[in-house]
Order: C-alpha cells, then structure tokens, then sequence
C-alpha cells in the first residue's frame, strides 16, 4: 500500500511539474525576449544550458544519452540546422507578436503536416474526422488573424517563417532523426550541442552581435540588468525542465492521459497570459483562439490509437516506432520553448 501511495505521489509531481513547465513556458519565453531583446543570445544560452544540464545529469547518472560522436553528428547536421531556424523564427515570433499569436501559429501545425503528408510523402488523405478537425483549425485561425488588432507584416513574416521550419522538421527531419538510431537524451544533447556550435554564425550574419556588443559597452561590460538575467535564467531553466518532466511524464501514465495533459496546458498558457499583463488578443481574438485549441483536441483525438499491423508483428519495427513517438513528443515541445 505504502508503495503505490508513493508511486502515486510520484506520478502526481510529474504530471504538476510538467503542466507548471508547459503552461509557463511560452509566456516566460515573451517575458525573456521581452526584458533581454537579442534573440541569438537568448537561444545560445538556452542551448547552452540544455545541453550543459543533459551532460551533467548523464554523468550523475539521472539519465543515459549517446555519446557525442562526430561521425553521427555529420548525419544529424541536416536536423540540427532545420531544429535551430524553428527554434529561432520561433523567438522572433515572441519577440515581434503576443503568446496569443504564438500559440495560434503553433496549432496550425497539424493541418500543414497533414497537407505535406499526402503531397509530398504520399500518405493516405486524412479521414474524415480528421479533415473536419483540420478545418476547425484553420477557422480559428482565419477569425483570429481577421480580428488581431495587433497585425504586423514583420510579426506575420516570423509566424510564416516559423511554420514552413517547424512543418519541415515535423514531416521529414524526425523520420531521418530516427533512422540515426538516438535515444530520446540523445536526440536532446545532439540538437542542442550542434545549435550551440552554429550560434555564432548566425549572430555574425543577422548582425545581431554588434547590438550585443554596443549593449555591453554602454552598460559598463555589463549585458545582463537584473530584472532580464532573471527572466532569461528562467527561460533556459524551464526550456530544461519540460525536456525532463515532458518524457518522465509521458512514461508515467498513459497516451490519452499525456494528451489531455497538454490540452489543458494550452488553456492554462491562455489564462495565465490573460491574466499577467495585457498583452494578449480582444476577447473575440480569444474565442477564436480556443475554437483552434478544440480544433488541436479534435484532431487529436482521430489521429490516436492508429495503429500500425507491421509494428505489431516485428519487434524491431516496434522499436523503430517507440522511438519515433519519443521524436514526435520532443517535436511537439519544440514548439512551446525557446529552446532544448
């Protein structure tokens, strides 16, 4: 008794510390990008902390990942490139539009990947549950661009940057990723460490660390004020936890379950945002935004328990798509952080 108790317990701060992780991160991520106004920077320091803490937590033995072999990391380069352009359109989408926006561009996902499927991976067209879900989404997503009083080409050029990479990493870099034959902390250290090594290449080409530079000599050497050291920490610290907690979680209970899980998320961002600052959508720009969100349940609830005959019957196969639902999870995640 006392050992499922505990069990219980156990499952229950996994579930609590991934829903914390999860609804926050997206309005902690616009709060850091906000306060520390370098995108670049941000994410390199996200990078930094996600690979640095999977390297530690492997030495301690809380977690196994492969090791960094740079035979491997040839074949990932591909990956890592896609992973580091979503992670950034993905910033300067906080940067230049409210979590709101965000978070409406974020569940658009489903209905590119859908259409990328059929087209140009072949994949049977979506059944008809599927293809109703698909439209609520875009619905949604049409009432809520129509009315967002906060409309800029420059924030809706980052929103397209952002899907056209995310959708790109969704349909076809996860399948190669797989291929590779990584575990899940693997894939994490992998994606991190590479777009740690290709940071600078990008501050040198976006010019953005001339700002940075200009920043530390106009504040005594000094980047960092107290208030955006706080927030940044935050940012890198949470874009950790939700790696941790996110595949801890997803073990600990049940498929269905993990999903109603970031269902209710997705609401308790919304609210959080609403209610901590006003930066957010008219209310008209909200109901659109849910009707989205229940377009994202919908359509979740047609695509699970697909199962798949060939899987079934070999255990490599099996395998093979184990490790491709660990993929999928941490390219749902990517979505919601900065960063790991």
């Amino acid at each position: 008794m006392a050992v499922v108790q505990k069990q219980h317990y156990a499952t229950s701060s996994l579930v609590i510390g991934y829903a914390l992780c999860s609804s926050l991160l997206a309005v902690i991520n616009k709060f850091a990008i906000t306060k520390f106004n370098y995108p670049g920077l941000l994410t390199a320091l996200q990078y930094l902390t996600s690979a640095l803490g999977v390297w530690v937590l492997g030495k301690l033995g809380f977690l196994t990942h492969d090791p960094f072999v740079w035979e491997t990391a040839k074949k990932f380069l591909p990956a890592a490139v896609v992973f580091y352009l979503a992670i950034f359109t993905n910033t300067n989408l906080l940067r230049h539009a409210n979590v709101d926006t965000f978070i409406v561009f974020r569940s658009l996902t489903p209905l590119l990947v859908a259409v990328a499927d059929v087209v140009f991976r072949k994949q049977p067209v979506p059944s008809k549950v599927t293809f109703v879900s698909l439209l609520v989404i875009l619905g949604g997503a049409v009432g809520y661009v129509a009315t967002d009083s906060g409309f800029t080409l420059t924030a809706y050029s980052w929103a397209f940057a952002y899907l056209v990479t995310i959708t790109t990493e969704m349909v076809y870099i996860k399948h190669m990723v797989t291929n590779l034959g990584l575990n899940t902390w693997g894939f994490v250290y992998y994606n991190n460490l590479l777009s740690l090594m290709m940071a600078p290449l990008f501050w040198v080409v976006t010019g953005e660390y001339t700002d940075v530079f200009a920043a530390v000599g106009s504040n005594g050497g000094n980047v960092f004020e107290a208030v955006a050291f706080t927030a940044v920490s935050l940012s890198c610290v949470f874009g950790l936890l939700i790696s941790f907690f996110g595949f801890a979680c997803r073990k600990a209970i049940s498929a269905t379950a993990f999903t109603v899980t970031g269902v209710v998320n997705k609401f308790l961002t919304v609210a959080i945002n609403v209610v901590i600052w006003d930066k957010h959508a008219s209310p008209f720009g909200l109901f659109c935004l849910l009707v989205t969100i229940a377009g994202g349940i919908l359509y979740q609830q047609s695509v699970t328990g697909v199962s798949n005959p060939s899987a079934q019957r070999d255990p490599a196969a099996s395998k093979l798509m184990e490790n491709k639902d660990d993929v999928d999870e941490y390219s749902e995640e990517d979505q919601e952080k900065g960063s790991v």
